[in-house]
Order: structure tokens, then sequence, then C-alpha cells
């Protein structure tokens, strides 16, 4: 069994990052991202903290923007805008989710399609569907795909099952490893809560990904022998034992999946590190677009 080193994997894409930064700090341009976050929600604080401190890092112009609960929906709207006509601005992201009186599918839509770095906006998502490369494509997928590529994991040809079918992670990640090319051609099964006979569906995958947000919900008997598994999953289960109280696992069961793979992400430190790294390619990538430059 092969441990997918996702954070080591992310560092790597993180250094490319940084050097493709200077470059276009040398033609003048500073890639700039501004992330948004309305509320205190713990985790999505702690989420906000590390994209702000990962693109200083890289040497990307960073604006945290931090508003109270009670942010009304037309103001939200308003900070959008003004980041849409900002030109230090190349991405926006506007942490999910949002309390609920604010409609996230209207921000969403709100924002520049150039700028959209999360890749939410329909302009994207359609691109996505349409094997448009001009589109930005969902940083946790894009991650996915990625990890796969550079741990030598073969897909074309391969049967991939996801489980979850979210516009976050599942709907996206289909259509990107569907795609023709490097990285692509697999045969993709999605399958969820729904779904008849899910352990028999997922023993026939070549590559099983789970991306349904319940902890160890992918127990043993749904691997097949040498099977190659990403645990997109991250969730909070209490733990007295730790000092938080809690301990962060994903959706697979690991101690029971881990002997049969013959590759797997750990949580934490698998997926996660990567849709932080891609968030940062994006932005770049959003930069180019906007200027014309090319790192």
């Amino acid at each position: 069994m092969n441990l997918i080193d996702g954070k080591g994997i992310a560092e790597r894409i993180n250094e490319q990052t940084r050097e493709k930064v200077a470059r276009l700090k040398e033609s003048g341009i500073t890639p700039g991202l501004a992330v948004v976050l309305v509320g205190s929600d713990p985790a999505s604080m702690a989420y906000v903290r590390t994209k702000d401190k990962t693109s200083q890092k890289l040497g990307l112009f960073s604006r945290k923007i931090e508003l109270p609960e009670s942010t009304s929906h037309s103001e939200l709207l308003k900070i959008v805008a003004s980041l849409n006509a900002d030109s230090t601005i190349h991405g926006i992201l506007v942490q999910s989710p949002p309390p609920p009186h604010i409609n996230e599918r209207e921000i969403v839509r709100a924002i520049d399609p150039a700028k959209d770095v999360d890749g939410f906006h329909p302009m994207n998502v359609g691109k996505l569907a349409m094997d448009d490369p001009t589109g930005l494509v969902p940083c946790t997928p894009l991650g996915c795909q990625r990890l796969l590529l550079e741990s030598g994991i073969e897909t074309t040809g391969a049967h991939v099952v996801i489980i979850g079918r979210s516009m976050l992670v599942g709907k996206p990640l289909a259509l990107l490893l569907m795609r023709k090319g490097k990285g692509g051609d697999a045969t993709v099964t999605v399958a969820h809560s729904r779904s008849q006979n899910l352990a028999d569906i997922c023993r026939t995958a070549d590559i099983l990904v789970a991306a349904i947000g319940k902890p160890g919900f992918v127990r043993g008997e749904y691997v097949k022998e040498g099977a190659v598994i990403i645990d997109v999953g991250i969730n909070q289960v209490e733990d007295p034992s730790s000092a938080k109280g809690y301990r962060i696992t994903g959706d697979v069961a690991f101690e029971e999946t881990a002997p049969k793979a013959k590759a797997i992400t750990p949580v934490p430190g698998g997926v996660g590190p990567m849709t932080v790294a891609m968030l940062m390619v994006n932005t770049v990538t959003a930069c180019e677009n906007q200027t014309g430059l090319t790192a």
C-alpha cells in the first residue's frame, strides 16, 4: 500500500506557483486574490486563514475581507461588485457556506466568471462540461486529478467510481476525468446515497473517490484488491482523548481499506492541501487570462 502524500505534492505545486508569481512580478503584475468571509464559523475562519497565509507566502497580493454575520445580502453583492471592478484583484472567493440569510447561488453568479477561482459560476461549469479549457475548474476536483497525475496513477481506461454527486466535487470531477487526454479518458460512474447495491458498484472501481461527507462510510467490503482510494471527506468526530475534543477523519474507514488498496490518501494530509494549492494555481491562471501575460 502506497500512501499518497498530498501535503508533499501540494508543496511542490506551490513552489512552481511561487516561481510563476515571481516571473509575473518581473512583468509588473502581481496576481491578487480576495477572500471574503461572512460570519465567524470556526472551520471557515481556519480555511480563510490558511488561504490568506499561503497566498502571501507564494508572493500573491492577498486581501482578506472579514464581515460580520449581520452583513446583508445586498451589502455582500456590493462588495463582490467592487472586487469585480478592482484591477488589482484577479481572483475572488466568497467562503462557503455563508449565513442562512445569504443566497449563495446568487452571490456565485455575481462574481465575474474570469475571477471565479472557485470555478462555481455557471459560465465556468458550462465550459468544463463543454471541454473548453478557458474556464476555471473547481479546486478540489482539480486537486484530485493532479494527485493522480503526480502519483503516476493511470486514468486512461480506468473505471472510476465517485461516491457523491455535489457540484463541489462529484459532478465536476466526473467531467474532468472523462476529458480526453492526460489525467482523463476514464470510465466514470457517479454513485450516491440513493444508489442501489453501492458496495457492489464500488468494488468494480480501479479508482474509488469518496466525497459523501459521512465519516468512515467506505468500509473494507467496498474496496477491491489493488484499488486506488481518494478520500475527499473532512469530518469532525468527537474524540475525548484529543486535546481539542475531536479529530479530523475522512469518508473512508482507513484501517479497513488501506491494506487492500494499491494507494490511498490520508486524512488529513491528502486532498485538503491540494485544494488550497489549486486555488493558488487558479489565481495565477486567472491573472494570466486577464492580463494576457504568461508566466
